[in-house]
């Protein structure tokens, strides 16, 4: 039976210092050995940062760990500015009128993209951010992670979403994972044990899996997911779990022979055309992409991935994706999964690794048919397909999540999608 809490009230037990404060003290990785500048501060992890140093963390997550390149190609996706500009746009919230200046600062907003038919109609910095800035996506990963898993699907790579995830990962067999499909790991819905909490708790999965990862001992992470004892049949009970986007990432791996980063290159990053070179989080040096959390790439890539995933994966009249996926993956499927049965009084539902807004009767105004990747500290890539619009948001809140500020961003591109309809 699902526990009567919410999912960020679960989050808010992310603290700032938590036992997972070594993720970032892995062994170095990409970043370039000849700075042209002297390398700003940053926190020995993603998690024990200080108000200060928490942005230049965010954007430097290639010093903290062993990570991957996600390869641009040739040509890059132009953004023409849109022919309304939303830089003026004003927002109601909690019975007062803001600016986006005012947005910015107190949701310490580090980025803002809003495109609109593929165009720009707003972007802006913060936080000593620019166009060149990589910034990391927390578990927005996620989204990528699964776009990807449809990708392998439509090139056979992955025969069926109802394969079990033991038959692409072996080392999954005998663990309990191995009764589980590779749609009920998308729906979070596996029915394996999983703690999502990042605080000092014994208990803690999540502690588990990062601190396998920061021992750099190959294999270690996903021993220590196959780990997890079974506590409900398959596909019975929603649980928010960075355990499943990390076996789908090595499901995904495995079916292509070849890397989630390279994977990611080869089906998105170059044909899309994105504008810079992006890189992943690995679990070890050479190891496996960490699939439900931390890449990093620039914002207007982020908005290009947006596109991509709007556009149903068609890029020049070729799909790279399965016909019907972005509706499949972005809304839910099942009961289970509805929107408002996640979570005692919260609205949206969950797709395959995306957060869906209720349709139909049940809608909330403007954000009909829409649905968001989300990461913690307040990270957004939120597709509105019925108006052609992506918003991109990066922050760096000092609290994992906060209630009122997801409120608030979703209030300001509501706002926003409403003047550009």
């Amino acid at each position: 039976m699902r526990k009567n809490i919410t999912r960020r009230n679960v989050l808010k037990t992310l603290g700032a210092g938590g036992l997972l404060a070594g993720i970032g003290t892995l062994g170095g990785c990409g970043g370039s050995t000849t700075p042209e500048k002297p390398e700003e501060a940053i926190a020995d992890s993603l998690l024990n940062f200080t108000p200060e140093n928490q942005a230049a963390t965010f954007r430097h997550v290639d010093r903290l760990g062993f990570t991957r390149t996600i390869q641009r190609g040739a040509s890059v996706l132009p953004l023409p500015a849109h022919t309304l500009s939303m830089a003026a746009m004003r927002y109601e919230f909690a019975g007062q009128s803001y600016s986006i200046d005012d947005y910015m600062q107190r949701n310490r907003t580090s980025g803002l993209l809003i495109l609109k038919n593929g165009a720009i109609a707003l972007e802006r910095y913060g936080m000593g951010n620019n166009a060149e800035t990589l910034w990391t996506s927390f578990s927005a990963a996620k989204s990528l992670t699964s776009t990807l898993v449809g990708a392998a699907l439509k090139d056979g790579s992955i025969a069926s979403l109802d394969d079990k995830v033991s038959k692409y990962v072996s080392q999954l067999e005998g663990s309990a994972y191995a009764q589980n499909s590779i749609r009920e790991l998308l729906r979070m819905s596996s029915g394996v044990r999983w703690v999502e909490n990042y605080g000092n708790d014994a208990d803690s999965d999540i502690a588990r899996l990062l601190r396998a990862a920061q021992s750099n001992v190959p294999g270690a992470a996903l021993a220590a997911i196959s780990s997890r004892p079974r506590v409900a049949p398959p596909g019975t009970l929603f649980n928010y779990s960075t355990g499943e986007s990390y076996v789908l990432g090595a499901v995904v791996a495995a079916a292509t022979g070849t890397s989630l980063s390279e994977y990611a290159s080869k089906k998105i990053w170059a044909p899309m055309g994105m504008g810079k070179n992006a890189y992943w989080l690995l679990d070890t040096e050479n190891g496996l992409e960490m699939g439900g959390n931390n890449f990093s790439a620039c914002l207007r890539d982020y908005g290009r991935f947006g596109l991509f995933f709007l556009r149903q994966g068609i890029i020049q009249n070729t799909s790279l994706l399965p016909n019907g996926w972005r509706d499949l993956a972005g809304h839910p499927d099942t009961p289970l999964t509805a929107c408002g049965n996640l979570y005692q009084g919260y609205p949206l539902g969950y797709g395959y690794q995306w957060w869906s807004f209720p349709t139909g009767a049940s809608a909330l105004s403007v954000h009909d048919g829409a649905f968001s990747a989300l990461g913690i500290f307040g990270q957004f890539i939120y597709i509105n397909p019925a108006l052609d619009i992506v918003a991109v948001v990066w922050s760096a809140w000092p609290e994992s999540w906060i209630d009122s500020a997801e409120k608030e961003t979703f209030t300001l591109i509501g706002n926003a999608v409403a003047l550009l309809a």
